[in-house]
Parts: structure tokens; C-alpha cells; sequence
């Protein structure tokens, strides 16, 4: 059998037009070896022979290569110290509001940049606000694997990581910080709040300005939170297809007790499934419901759904110290994580499992919607903190 430095040697040469002044077009895949022996002589190839840019993946013994669009990657794939060949396939953010790039809708009572507290629809509807008094969701570690979180006086920062090239966490697109302030925007004076307003938010970059990531970025921003003893990983974002990696990683976060919600998906009542990682059974699978108590339109139907939470007009935290009103399961997902914070503060001792069956078995049902668009209905925190 060739060495795996002469077939990565191969795979990663530049055919003869690339010597052009075009350059050629390359595409990016993971390459996950069995043991650390794989993993290292990999690195040590693509260093001798300064390949660059690629990308190191401890926590998976992968690294990540950007090979020519037509390299034939069948004999690295049939390589004894070789897992998988894996494309880095790319994903974006849940919304179905303004487009990347474009203005957010204001909302009509947070058109300013201190406007007197209100309390969202969504947060009043799952019944937060009724657990104000004792509780708060104090200290509990909730990630936002997002855009990132922007400074804003509505949203404290406990700490953050940039995956896609380390630089800041903060949030060029305004997905992150929306999903951040239905999470845990503070309980003040001003503004709007969150389901769980005393959570501790760290910012997980792994999606730029534009709402796209890759799946390695994703990849290391969930090692992040494990290592970091994150308690709650919200992640409202979607792929179409299956990623190995990520499964593995999203079963690594679930068995170190870590509470991971994620976003249905916005494909709509024909849409034939749920994204991934919602279908992953380690997540809480999270639908869009509307104000008028109905699914919304947008939201993917599927086997696989946990429960319907807000996700229409949903106002929240946004660029540039303002509010915001979007749509996407992505705005549904965080009601969820809030709830998981105001669990795991009532009762330290949940798993993940117990967690999601607290917030199955108090949901409202909403009549005329099967488990295939609503789960087991309509998220209720105040009832399931009842009873943790």
C-alpha cells in the first residue's frame, strides 16, 4: 500500500492549468484517521511540504485539506490509517427574516436604543416571566453556536471563541446577538428580556457575516464547549445532509451532560424532514409557532420534533445597541435554551434526557397540528419547572 504521504502528496497537486494565472478551484474535506498515529503523520506531511491553509483537528484526529476540485480522493479514503473522507460541507443560519447584509425589521416598541422594557410575546407565551421571582436561570452556561454576540447594554457577556479563523466573537450578521437576547437579555429597565435573563451567554463563532459556516468550524466550537463546561449549546442553524463529524461531536457534548437544542428547520409544511442537527435524537428538535397559536407556515414538518416554541416576529437584541424583529425556527430554538437554564438552575442534577422529557410532557398541544409539525406542542417553562 502507497504512504500516506505519497497519496496525500498526490491528491493535493495542483494540476498543470493551475500553474495559470487563474488558480484553480479547490474544495475542502476532513480527513479523520483511527488512531493519533494517522492524525500526526498528516500534519507532519502537510508541514514539511507547507501546505497551506489547512486546519488541525485534535478532538476528532482530523485535519482539514483543501484539495483540488477533481482530485480523486478514492485512494486516501482506502488507506488502512484513514477513517473517512469527509466533505466540510457548508451550512447556514435559521432565519427567514432580512437577508445577510440587509436591515433588520425594527420592532414597533423597541425603535430606539433604550426603549422601556417590554416583554416579548414568545417569552410571555412559554410562561417565563411567572419564574422571575425565584428564578432566573443564575450562572448557568448557555452557548450560542451563532454569529457571534455584539456589545449591546441589553446582553453581558461572560466570555466567547472565534472557530473560523480566532479572531473576535462578536457578531458581524445579528443573527447571534437576536438569538442571544431571547436567551438571556437582561432584566432591566429598558429594552426587552429573556426567557432565562441571569444566564451567563459565550459567544461561539463559528458563522460569518454572511451566515454560512462550515461543518469543522462547528466541529471545534462544540470541543469548545465541552472543555469550557458549557451547560446548554443553542444551535439554530441547519444542513441538509448527514455530517459524521458533527454526529460525533453532538454525541461527545450529549454524553458529558450537556443540553443541545437546535432549530427544525425552515422548508416548510412539504419540506420531508428536519435538518440536521435537529434529527440527531441528542437534540431538542425545536418548531417555529406563531402568536396566533398556530405553526408556523416556514417551519419544517417531520418525525423527530420535541416541541413548537415562538418563532414569529420575534423581537430581540440586534446590531449596533438595537432591537429587532425576525422569523426562523432559529428565533424558536433559543425559548428552548432559556427553558433548559431555568431547568438545570431548579434542579442542577438533570441530564439532558430528563430535560427534554420535562418540556415533552408539559407542552400545550395546539389542536389541528400533529406531532410531525408541533411535537408534543408548544413549549411552557413556568409548568416544567414545576416539576424538575
Amino acid at each position: 500500500m502507497s504512504s500516506l504521504s505519497k497519496l496525500l502528496k498526490e491528491a493535493l497537486a495542483q494540476p498543470p492549468s493551475a500553474a495559470q494565472a487563474r488558480p484553480a478551484k479547490l474544495k475542502r474535506h476532513l480527513l479523520v484517521f483511527h488512531t493519533e498515529k494517522g492524525y500526526r503523520l498528516c500534519l507532519k506531511h502537510l508541514r514539511a511540504n507547507k501546505v497551506h491553509p489547512f486546519k488541525a483537528i485534535r478532538c476528532l484526529r482530523a485535519v482539514l485539506c483543501r484539495f483540488p476540485l477533481h482530485a480523486d480522493l478514492t485512494p486516501l479514503r482506502q488507506h488502512a490509517l484513514v477513517k473517512r473522507v469527509e466533505a466540510d460541507r457548508r451550512l447556514r443560519i435559521h432565519n427567514v427574516g432580512p437577508r445577510s447584509g440587509s436591515r433588520a425589521r425594527l420592532h414597533a416598541s423597541c425603535a430606539s436604543n433604550r426603549p422601556p422594557q417590554v416583554v416579548p410575546w414568545g417569552i410571555r407565551r412559554i410562561g417565563a416571566p411567572l419564574l422571575f421571582s425565584r428564578n432566573q436561570g443564575k450562572q448557568i452556561r448557555v452557548a450560542v453556536l451563532d454569529t457571534g454576540i455584539a456589545r449591546h447594554p441589553d446582553l453581558k457577556i461572560a466570555g466567547g471563541v472565534n472557530t473560523i479563523d480566532g479572531g473576535s466573537s462578536l457578531d458581524d450578521n445579528g443573527h447571534g446577538t437576536h438569538v442571544a437576547g431571547t436567551i438571556a437579555a437582561l432584566n432591566n429597565r429598558f429594552g426587552v428580556v429573556g426567557a432565562a435573563p441571569r444566564a451567563s451567554l459565550y459567544a461561539v463563532k463559528a458563522f460569518n457575516q454572511f451566515g454560512t459556516g462550515y461543518v469543522s468550524d462547528l466541529v471545534e466550537g462544540i470541543d469548545w464547549c465541552i472543555r469550557n463546561r458549557m451547560q446548554v449549546i443553542n444551535m439554530s442553524f441547519g444542513l441538509l445532509t448527514n455530517s459524521p463529524s458533527l454526529r460525533t461531536m453532538i454525541r461527545k457534548a450529549h454524553k458529558q451532560g450537556i443540553v443541545l437544542t437546535a432549530s427544525a428547520g425552515n422548508n416548510g409544511a412539504k419540506s420531508g424532514g428536519l435538518d440536521y442537527p435537529a434529527r440527531y435524537p441528542e437534540t431538542i428538535a425545536v418548531a417555529a409557532s406563531t402568536r396566533e397559536g398556530r405553526i408556523a407556515s416556514f417551519s419544517s414538518r417531520g418525525a423527530g420534533i420535541d416541541v413548537a416554541a415562538p418563532g414569529q416576529a420575534i423581537c430581540s437584541t440586534y446590531l449596533n445597541r438595537g432591537y429587532a424583529s425576525l422569523d426562523g425556527t432559529s428565533m424558536a430554538c433559543p425559548h428552548a435554551s432559556g427553558t433548559a437554564a431555568l431547568l438545570l438552575r431548579a434542579n442542577p442534577r438533570l441530564t439532558p434526557a430528563r430535560v427534554k422529557k420535562l418540556m415533552k410532557a408539559t407542552a400545550r398541544p395546539l389542536k389541528g397540528y400533529s406531532p410531525l409539525a408541533q411535537g408534543a406542542g408548544v413549549l411552557n417553562a413556568a409548568r416544567a419547572v414545576r416539576l424538575a
